[in-house]
């Protein structure tokens, strides 16, 4: 008769437990994984799949020793897979963000910020223009394989970050909250053009309304700014892949 006690089933659920949970805590808060639209079982599915396809790229997980789930010391390592993968998440999620910031900019110089709507797929109020920046750049994440970068950054992870005891020795090691001047920095730089031009139109237009006051500047300059924010925007986006690559690069480069 084949018997096995509990350590040897830790010790055979090990290796593959750490990366499934850091896996999946990433696939919890990364950019368009993240939405509502994708289901929870292709998440967890997702994650079994890398952690098992990884195993031969993480030789110290399956070294260390076998620690019961129920002690502090299991509880504090489940907890840094997942401190570890929310990060890593948060990290490109910021770039998405610096990327909406600059919808946001934009839409605030052309006027349609008026245009609130609620948005069902992040529950939360959003504009017109920050709605197409944040749509194209999640189509730009997946033409760049941006699901392979999380993929590679979260088991290089292992190596900046082994699996520890100490839950927040990440938050301490790359001070996620200093991260928030990323998006403005990242989001004023990819308006910056199309502000610029918006910028030179009110000028042209306060200048018109001074010297010919009988044409009625407030009903033609909407349509003016509008127009020349959608050229700006047509003339901008096809530049947006190589801000958006080298943001997420240098992001997911601090995990290893």
């Amino acid at each position: 008769m084949i018997g096995f006690n509990e350590t040897q089933l830790l010790q055979w659920l090990t290796p593959l437990l750490w990366p499934f949970l850091r896996t999946l805590s990433l696939f919890a808060a990364a950019p368009v994984l993240s939405l509502r639209t994708v289901p929870a079982r292709a998440k967890i599915g997702l994650a079994l799949m890398v952690a098992m396809a990884a195993q031969a790229s993480l030789p110290e997980v399956s070294a260390l020793p076998a620690v019961p789930l129920d002690s502090p010391t299991g509880l504090a390592m489940v907890a840094q897979q997942v401190v570890i993968g929310l990060t890593l998440g948060f990290a490109a999620r910021v770039v998405f963000a610096a990327v909406e910031f600059a919808g946001e900019l934009v839409g605030l110089q052309m006027g349609l910020n008026f245009a609130g709507f609620f948005d069902p797929a992040t529950g939360a109020q959003g504009t017109a223009t920050a709605r197409f920046f944040s749509t194209i750049g999640s189509l730009l994440f997946i033409v760049i394989n941006g699901h392979l970068l999380l993929t590679l950054a979260v088991i290089c992870s292992f190596e900046a970050f082994p699996v520890s005891d100490h839950p927040l020795s990440v938050i301490d090691t790359l001070q996620p909250q200093v991260w928030g001047a990323e998006i403005f920095k990242l989001g004023l730089w990819i308006a910056l053009p199309i502000i610029a031009m918006l910028l030179f139109v009110n000028l042209v237009l306060g200048i018109i309304s001074r010297v010919a006051q009988q044409i009625q500047i407030f009903s033609v300059g909407f349509a003016i700014t509008v127009l020349i924010g959608l050229v700006g925007m047509m003339l901008t986006l096809p530049m947006l892949e190589g801000p958006l690559v080298n943001a997420l690069e240098r992001m997911l480069s601090l995990f290893g």
